[in-house]
């Protein structure tokens, strides 16, 4: 690109030079750039254009607005003055077309409550769009629009996994609402997890490509112009991009796909049936561990996968399907990617023994006993409640340990004596009035009996609570 800035002097030289009665019959053409695409990883290097012409089209920009209704001062309201008003909220983001018949992944936040939902391609097109399915564990929302007979263009997902720390990729999305915008980095690191404990739904791949407001649901593609992730959130101090951005990874973003196009309105995951803790340093020392990796069993749920399996309370899981899993939230993540009915394997290790392979097969978490939710009504502590049984599945579903046995769980608090007594959605009933609660008809059967005064045994945060209520 510089010989045409070295040659120009040259030929004016030239041309002062020369007979100026002499004149050229023909004017060369001027040199017309050329481009072609990048050979191997060296040039690819120098223009990511070609990988941002295969997979820039199908990234889209999605708008979603709902009506939210706004108290002006409720001072003036005790006066009849200053009634709620009425007001739209929005909020922009990116997607991914996944199918060329209009299926469109996205973040679950970008969409979360929204009443109108429009995509627009990336021709500038705007089509109105409904949620499929909507999963807040992992943040990711299917979309649909129609688009007739018209085959869109699509990003493959490659979930393949062998994606590496120091790979080039590309962020492509919808910063600020200022249009289609292209951000390259590399990855910097593989199987985040946000809460290592144990609860987390996803093992985010971290990259240093540029990811602001607006990029959410967007592409991270590799150089192959693949998707492997779907951008979803960053930490920063400011709000604005600082190089720590994250992605759901591809394996996940297909599971939750797959769920929405099989008709499935939320993701089935398939259960362990053991509580688990990351491995510390302090319990890698204690167990004789040379690094401190993995999840330790701290329990195994009787008859659950797990037991059925094999695995001990006190076995160190160390990988799945051959991959190294980094603690116990990066297990559940690698265990939420099979579909139930799949067979993965765990890798083991187990006391001073050698390294052992134990075959599970997926399966959900049952829900036994059934779940019998029901709001409670009448002159008791729970008016106002909805409660419902407590199963593996309906923890799982919870987000809470299920673990903490049978009993009957406060699931909600709506208006009622209920909220005025303190009750709390994830509350435990043990007892009232002295009468051990196993499920919810044994609670109604107690509540039916009526009586001004109530003793209520309730466990909450791993500690039992008991108070007298008058009604």
């Amino acid at each position: 690109m510089h010989a045409p800035r070295v040659l120009i002097p040259v030929l004016v030289l030239l041309a002062a030079c020369s007979d100026p009665t002499s004149k050229s019959s023909a004017q060369p053409a001027l040199a017309q750039p050329t481009r072609s695409p990048p050979a191997d990883a060296a040039s690819m290097k120098a223009s990511f254009a070609p990988v941002v012409k295969k997979a820039a089209p199908a990234v889209v920009n999605i708008s979603s607005k709902r009506l939210v209704r706004q108290r002006v001062d409720p001072f003036w309201e005790l006066f009849g003055m200053g009634a709620p008003r009425d007001r739209i909220e929005g909020s922009l983001g990116s997607g991914v077309i996944v199918r060329p018949d209009g299926v469109i992944v996205t973040n679950n936040h970008v969409v979360e409550g929204g009443q109108e939902i429009t995509v627009a391609l990336a021709d500038r097109r705007e089509f109105p769009a409904k949620v499929l399915l909507a999963d807040a564990r992992t943040d990711l929302a299917i979309l649909k629009i129609d688009v007739g007979d018209e085959r869109l263009p699509v990003l493959a997902i490659d979930d393949t996994g062998d994606a590496e720390v120091g790979d080039l990729v590309l962020a492509i999305g919808d910063p600020f609402g200022v249009g289609q915008t292209v951000t390259n980095g590399i990855i910097s690191a593989l199987n985040r997890t946000a809460d290592p404990s144990g609860d987390a739904a996803s093992s985010y791949i971290q990259t240093d490509a540029a990811i602001n407001p607006g990029n959410s649901g967007g592409a991270l593609v590799d150089m192959d112009g693949d998707l492997i992730g779907v951008n979803s959130f960053i930490l920063s101090r400011s709000g604005t991009s600082s190089g720590v951005g994250f992605a759901v990874p591809a394996a996940m973003v297909r599971r939750v796909v797959e769920t929405a196009v099989g008709g499935g309105h939320a993701v089935v995951r398939p259960w362990l049936g053991a509580r688990t803790q990351s491995v510390t340093g302090e319990i890698a020392r204690s167990l004789g561990l040379s690094i401190p990796q993995g999840a330790l069993v701290a329990d195994v749920y009787p008859g659950g996968p797990a037991a059925r399996a094999g695995l001990k309370q006190g076995d160190v899981i160390v990988s799945v399907d051959g991959r190294s899993v980094a603690d116990a939230g990066a297990l559940n993540f690698a265990i939420g990617t099979h579909r139930p009915g799949d067979t993965y394997t765990l890798g083991v290790r187990r006391g001073n023994g050698g390294p052992l392979t134990l075959r599970v097969k997926a399966e959900p978490a049952p829900e036994t006993p059934a779940r019998d939710q029901r709001m409670i009504s009448g002159r008791n502590p729970f008016d106002g409640a909805t409660v419902v049984n407590l199963s593996p599945a309906v923890a799982d579903e919870l987000g809470v340990d299920p673990f903490l046995g049978p009993g009957v769980m406060v699931a909600g608090i709506g208006r009622g004596y209920a909220m005025n007594a303190g009750l709390r959605p994830g509350d435990i009933i043990r007892e009232v009035n002295g009468r051990r609660i196993g499920d919810v008809r044994e609670l109604a059967g107690v509540l039916a009996q009526g009586g001004g005064s109530w003793q209520v045994t309730i466990e909450r945060n791993g500690q039992r609570i008991t108070a007298q209520f008058r009604t």
